[in-house]
C-alpha cells in the first residue's frame, strides 16, 4: 500500500526529528519565557475562614496627678522618721511648744500665753546619761527629809509619770537606790480599780506615786489624790517603746497630760510650789 501512495506523500510529510526540534527552535522558546514571567496564582481565601486580627497591649501611661495622689498616700511613720534621728534630750521649750500646738485650735492668743510657764519650774533636764536613781537624787538632794515629814494622806510627795503599766513596773524597780523606805504606789489601770486605789491612799501615807497620766487623772477627779502637796512632777519624757515613740508621741498620752496639767498641775507650776522634771 506504500507503493500506491507514492513517493508524493512521503515527501510532504514532515519528519518527527524535525516537528519537535522546530517547535523547540520557534514558537516553544517564546513560551518558556513567558511562563518564568507569570507568577503563581494566589489561592482566593473562602468566605468562611477569617483573616487573623493582630492585637497591641497598650500600658496607661502615669500622669503627674498619678504619680502625686501615689505620694501623698505614703505617708512617712513616725517610726521611719525617728529610726533616722539621733536620740536627743528634752527640754522645757519642747514641753511649751507642745501645749501650744495642742491648744491652739481652741484658745485665743492671750489664752495660749497664759499657759507659758516660768523657767523656774522646770527642774534640770536628763542628758540621757542618768538613770533614774541618779536623776531623782540630783533634782531632790533633800528627799529623805521631805518625805519624813509628809504624813498627809490621799497625796504623793512625787509623781512619775509615763505611758504604760508596764513601764511604770520598771521604773519602780529601777529606783530602788533612791526611795530608801519610801512608800511607792502603783498608779495604772492594769489588774487594779479605781475605788481598791482611792481606798488605798484613805488608809495609808503614800511618798512617790508612779503610773499613767489617765489613771492619775482619774483619781484626781474622783477625790482620791490630791494635788496641792505634790512637791515633784517628772515625765518619763525621752524613753522609747519598740516603735520608737516616747510617751508625748502618742496621741491619746499626749491629750491625757495635758488634761492632768489642766487640773491644777499649771497653777501649782505658776506659784512655784510645783517642779516638773523631764527624765
Amino acid at each position: 500500500m506504500a507503493d500506491d501512495l507514492g513517493d508524493d506523500w512521503w515527501e510532504n510529510q514532515p519528519a518527527r526529528g524535525a516537528s519537535s526540534s522546530d517547535a523547540s527552535d520557534g514558537e516553544g522558546g517564546g513560551n518558556t519565557e513567558m511562563m518564568q514571567q507569570k507568577t503563581a496564582p494566589v489561592p482566593a481565601l473562602s468566605k468562611k475562614t477569617k483573616q487573623p486580627k493582630e492585637c497591641f497591649l497598650t500600658q496607661s501611661k502615669e500622669t503627674k496627678e498619678d504619680v502625686t495622689k501615689t505620694r501623698k498616700r505614703r505617708k512617712k511613720k513616725i517610726t521611719d522618721i525617728l529610726a533616722k534621728s539621733e536620740p536627743k534630750p528634752g527640754t522645757p521649750e519642747d514641753l511649751q511648744k507642745l501645749m501650744k500646738g495642742y491648744y491652739s485650735s481652741n484658745r485665743s492668743v492671750i489664752e495660749l500665753e497664759e499657759l507659758n510657764l516660768p523657767d523656774s519650774c522646770f527642774l534640770k533636764a536628763n542628758d540621757l546619761t542618768h538613770s533614774l536613781s541618779s536623776y531623782l537624787k540630783e533634782i531632790c538632794p533633800k528627799w529623805v527629809k521631805l518625805q519624813r515629814n509628809h504624813t498627809e494622806k490621799k497625796s504623793v510627795l512625787m509623781l512619775i509619770i509615763c505611758s504604760s503599766a508596764i513601764r511604770a513596773l520598771e521604773l519602780i524597780r529601777s529606783m530602788t537606790a533612791f526611795k530608801g523606805d519610801s512608800k511607792v504606789m502603783k498608779l495604772f489601770a492594769k489588774h487594779i480599780k479605781v475605788q481598791e486605789q482611792v481606798k488605798l491612799l484613805e488608809k495609808r501615807v503614800v511618798h512617790l506615786g508612779v503610773g499613767t497620766p489617765g489613771r492619775i487623772k482619774e483619781l484626781v477627779k474622783q477625790g482620791g489624790l490630791n494635788l496641792n502637796p505634790l512637791k515633784f512632777l517628772v515625765f518619763d519624757w525621752n524613753w522609747r517603746d519598740q516603735k520608737l515613740r516616747r510617751m508625748m508621741d502618742i496621741p491619746e498620752i499626749r491629750k491625757e497630760v495635758f488634761e492632768l496639767l489642766e487640773m491644777g498641775v499649771l497653777s501649782l507650776c505658776k506659784s512655784e510650789s510645783l517642779k516638773l522634771g523631764l527624765f
